[in-house]
């Protein structure tokens, strides 16, 4: 199993939110409170007045860090770069994963890391 996977066995239909190509999901500097699993579609991260982004693909999870830290603010942008079916999660459910299923706390790091590396193989730092 993946975070995705286990978000979904843990979620209800009314968590699953659809966004039209071009639609901001969120905005850097807003309150954060869910993190996002992508079902279907691609969704643009860019961080640093656009200087970074990240292509994020069905099957991946972004925004858990507004569920670790109190009065998370959103560090970049995301937006839709294609129709996207996302899940959402809140702190909520997150805490309930993770005590419920201590493996989803790993399967969200090892998502986590393997986004870092890619990004910084494309990067061109190896």
């Amino acid at each position: 199993m993946n975070a995705l996977d286990t978000m979904k066995a843990l979620s209800s239909s009314g968590e699953v939110k659809e966004f039209e190509p071009g639609t901001v999901i969120f905005r850097s500097g807003e309150p954060g409170d869910c993190m996002f699993g992508l079902l279907e579609g691609e969704v643009e991260l860019s961080w640093n007045d656009s200087e970074g982004h990240e292509r994020i693909k069905a099957g991946d999870v972004f925004g858990a860090g507004a569920l670790v830290t109190q009065d998370h603010r959103r560090y970049g942008d995301a937006r839709s770069v294609t129709a996207c079916r996302l899940l959402v999660m809140n702190r909520e459910k997150f805490l309930f994963a993770v005590q419920e299923s201590p493996m989803f706390a790993i399967e969200l790091l090892a998502s986590i890391d393997q986004r870092l590396r890619q990004l910084k193989i494309t990067d061109g730092r190896h």
